[in-house]
């Protein structure tokens, strides 16, 4: 009788002890975690200048050319239309759509797409891929100009990393 006694009591802690795990991990949930300010609130400015736009192409192609990588290259304006865009010649053609995709991803949500990489594939954030026009490959960054979003570009054509050096040339030369 004692050994079934202790055996339940055993059971007992061993059951209470996992609900008061489950129970921390819950409270701990960083989706729970309401932030003091607005995060990626940047706030929209002018459309990018076609100028402006050209010339964040050419520093992207600038540096495409010089790692003999070949990409797909688009620029969008403030409200996520195309202004500017460069297929280089080899470059894969379903990168077309996917850099345009990437640009307009990055203008929209105010942020890089590497974001909604990071969140789906190191914290699990599977939630994302419900969100209308999502793209989780990095490769698309917002272009900036005096603190409000003018734009955003994105390149596709080579692995994400890849396309992320790329795009950041040619971000450089507007976020400054």
């Amino acid at each position: 009788m004692n050994l079934r006694i202790f055996s339940a009591a055993i059971l007992a802690a061993a059951l209470l002890g996992i609900g008061q795990g489950n129970a921390q991990q819950t409270a701990a949930n960083p989706l729970d975690a309401v932030p003091e300010k607005m995060p990626f609130n940047t706030p929209y400015g002018a459309p990018i200048s076609l100028q402006r736009a050209q010339a964040a192409v050419q520093a992207a192609l600038d540096e495409a050319n010089k790692r003999g990588w070949q990409l797909n290259i688009a620029v969008v304006d403030s409200g996520g239309n195309l202004v500017t865009f460069a297929r280089m010649d080899g470059a894969q053609l379903a990168s077309i759509a996917i850099s345009e995709h990437k640009a307009r991803v990055a203008v929209k949500f105010r942020r890089p797409t590497k974001y909604f990489e990071e969140r789906i594939q190191q914290s699990d954030y599977k939630f994302i891929l419900s969100l209308d026009d999502v793209i989780a490959a990095r490769g698309g960054i917002p272009l900036v100009e005096e603190g409000k979003i003018v734009g955003a570009i994105g390149c596709s054509g080579a692995t994400g990393a890849q396309d992320e050096v790329v795009c950041m040339a040619g971000a450089a030369t507007i976020n400054k």
